[in-house]
């Protein structure tokens, strides 16, 4: 296999709400990028509101996910021998709702699905508020609640990605220095299943700056044996591959060998 192979397999458009440009944009810039793989990996719709589109500016409306794949697998044609273009999802996880979520997933022929935690304690990790006037315990519990919340994400099934693992530090770098044992647990989980971390470049529009996870995360996820992927989490087309060959020197200074794509729900490991 091709250890050459530049891909981004976390990439949004406009029909999140929160996205500019089509799907289109974001193959064409993967084109211009030199890119032999692109993921278009929308957010999922929350599948189990009574409301087509309950929260436009955050993610799209039921209806528009049939429509959404087929535009994906139409162009994905129309790209071949150009660009690979996969199919993919970034999916909320809600463990209450796991069965229905799933059952959605498995009437389309989705390459991958992320899996991403945005939400611990019915409250967004990247609202801003969320940690004014809590106490050290409950900042504590909080970061507790949100890696066993990946934990359970993985334990699932359902995900071959597990999407920006210390997102939470987005709006509140201090998130990184709260001491708890809980995220080498997490990896020690994660390192049970076939499924890859990303190195998340989108960091670095954040408050926190750089990317997610951090390098002492990513250090302990290769002592585990967890795997690593690339995404840009693109909601951009300027952003397509966004810091790609700054990530996988990196990856090699920290030691590890190789990363991974997924097609066909099948992890494919490459050399770095």
């Amino acid at each position: 296999m091709n250890s050459d192979l530049k891909f981004d397999l976390h990439t949004h458009h406009q029909r999140c709400g929160h996205a500019i440009g089509n799907i289109r944009d974001y193959i064409e810039a993967a084109a211009r990028n030199g890119l032999d793989m692109i993921g278009i990996s929308d957010h999922s719709p929350y599948f189990t509101s009574d409301e087509d589109q309950r929260y436009p500016h955050i993610a799209m409306g039921k209806s528009q996910f049939p429509e959404y794949v087929s535009e994906v697998l139409r162009i994905k044609e129309e790209y071949k021998g150009k660009v690979e273009v996969l199919l993919g999802v970034e999916s909320d996880f809600f463990p209450e709702h796991v069965e229905i979520y799933r059952r959605y997933y498995e009437r389309y022929p989705l390459d991958y699905i992320i899996g991403s935690v945005h939400h611990v304690d019915g409250i967004s990790i990247f609202n801003k508020d969320r940690w004014e006037g809590l106490s050290n315990k409950e900042k504590l519990q909080t970061k507790e609640t949100y890696y066993k919340l990946i934990e359970q994400s993985a334990r699932s099934g359902m995900f071959q990605i597990l999407g920006h693992i210390d997102a939470m530090k987005g709006f509140y770098p201090s998130f990184s220095s709260i001491q708890t044992e809980v995220v080498e647990h997490t990896l020690k989980v994660i390192a049970g299943y076939d499924i890859a971390i990303e190195v998340n470049t989108s960091g670095k529009t954040k408050y926190s700056g750089g990317w997610y996870p951090a390098d002492d995360i990513l250090e302990m996820a290769l002592y585990y044996g967890v795997k690593v992927t690339f995404g840009s989490d693109a909601h951009d087309p300027d952003r397509v591959a966004d810091d790609f060959e700054l990530v996988r020197v990196r990856l090699k200074q920290i030691g590890y060998k190789e990363w991974a794509f997924v097609r066909e729900k099948t992890m494919i490991e490459i050399p770095l």
